[in-house]
């Protein structure tokens, strides 16, 4: 008769699932911290539906590479249920992580409406092609190879939050002198968006000192390619080329946010690790090198796009 499984025998990530239960009273903390450091804002404070005329004439003078930007920064946030499921499936329903999963879920839910409200009033695109774009991204789902780890999640979240707070505050930059309104509108995306990083942010800080071993593995297991939200979207390549070239976001972009994240994590520093944890902490301190390489190829072979033909753009507002 075959021996009975233990419980870590029968779940494998059963020792993950301890160590988030034992640092919940800390994760509530940082709930906590959230709450008292967020501005709580709504769409409509923003935008006026009344103002859609002037908002009609200013637009008109955004260039066709903001306008990409703009379309790949909406479509990524209207991923949100793939994002929502993901947290649920991996982090569980109940507790702590549950209830920052409904608050965060509530909290980035703005940001697509307000996009997508501005844009529309705003008239930069063709909204039903932009729209058959959002349905094929949710047709087509997010479910990246983790094995339910909540590690890699967090690690995943860690990156994928800042590098959409770049990604919108880059974006603020290049509209401020053409169009302040999205620019206070992207720099409110933005400011959320650093604010969710630093909760993910310090929750994998938690799990490198509570378990240094397994979270090392994550990290590793994430950070070299991270697929960014929307990469199933139809043509992200070519949209993602547009943004890299406009200096919106790129491998550039990534490889300082992987440097940043490895120095507050204390990778380098951390001691009293195994022979095969030290080769991941080689390994990831020096990615930021490799992820740099990467970057200047890109540019290379990827040159800059001068002519966007895109359906959700119609040619007679390119700029």
């Amino acid at each position: 008769m075959p021996p009975t499984p233990t419980a870590h025998q029968a779940d494998p990530i059963a020792p993950q699932k301890e160590v988030l239960a034992h640092i919940a009273p800390q994760v509530e903390a940082l709930v906590t911290r959230h709450l008292e450091q967020r501005r709580l804002w709504m769409p409509s404070e923003i935008l006026d539906e009344r103002e859609r005329d002037r908002l009609r004439d200013a637009a008109r003078g955004l260039p066709e590479s903001v306008r990409a930007g703009l379309a790949l920064n909406l479509l990524t946030e209207e991923g949100l249920p793939h994002f929502h499921r993901l947290i649920a499936v991996h982090m569980g329903e109940h507790s702590v992580w549950g209830r920052w999963n409904n608050l965060w879920t509530a909290e980035e839910d703005r940001h697509g409406c307000v996009l997508r409200d501005y844009s529309r009033d705003a008239g930069i695109f063709d909204m039903v092609a932009l729209e058959r774009l959002q349905y094929d991204y949710l047709e087509a789902g997010f479910n990246p190879d983790w094995g339910r780890d909540p590690y890699k999640l967090l690690a995943y979240t860690s990156l994928q939050e800042k590098a959409t707070q770049r990604a919108h505050g880059n974006l603020a930059r290049l509209a401020a002198p053409i169009e302040p309104q999205l620019q206070t509108i992207l720099s409110r995306v933005a400011g959320d968006e650093a604010k969710h990083h630093l909760f993910y942010r310090d929750c994998f800080a938690m799990l490198l000192a509570e378990d240094p071993e397994r979270a090392l593995k994550a990290a590793w297991a994430v950070m070299p390619n991270l697929a960014m939200p929307g990469h199933t979207i139809p043509g992200y390549t070519q949209l993602s080329d547009a943004v890299r070239a406009a200096g919106i976001y790129g491998p550039l972009d990534y490889c300082k946010i992987v440097s940043d994240l490895l120095g507050v994590w204390g990778i380098a520093a951390a001691r009293g690790l195994s022979s095969q944890a030290e080769r991941l902490q080689d390994q990831l301190m020096a990615l930021p090198g490799r992820l740099e390489r990467f970057a200047e190829l890109v540019a290379r072979r990827r040159p800059q796009a001068r002519d966007l033909r895109f359906d959700f753009l119609p040619r007679a507002q390119g700029a």
